[in-house]
């Protein structure tokens, strides 16, 4: 088992910053791929960024050159970053960690961009 825990969401204004952490205990080592996912009222929850356990990353066309997805071995954690954040940024931010037989989830943090 794998437990993942979000933080770092709240209100931003349009055009701010956020940084969003998701810390990983358990079978970690089972993990070869981490993600963050999103999901607005109504709407299906959607991939924001990708990391393999090589350090490849990509990104959803809507977030590419302003958010940026990171890991850090050491500690467990996954970050994302958050720039030029917009209303249509807002939404709850899921952590998700996938092996070859695995498939964990956070229970989110919400990310609000409003002024």
């Amino acid at each position: 088992q794998v437990q993942l825990v979000e933080s770092g969401g709240g209100l931003v204004q349009p055009g701010g910053s956020l940084r969003l952490s998701c810390v990983a205990s358990g079978n970690i080592f089972r993990i070869n791929a981490w993600a963050w996912y999103r999901q607005a009222p109504g709407t299906e929850r959607e991939l924001v960024a990708h990391i393999r356990s090589g350090g490849s990353t990509m990104y959803a066309d809507s977030v590419k050159g302003r958010f940026t997805i990171s890991r850090d071995n050491a500690k467990n954690m996954m970050y994302l970053r958050m720039n030029s954040l917009n209303p249509e940024d807002t939404a709850t931010y899921y952590c998700r960690a996938m092996g070859t037989m695995e498939d964990y989830w956070g229970q989110g943090t919400q990310v609000t961009v409003s002024s």
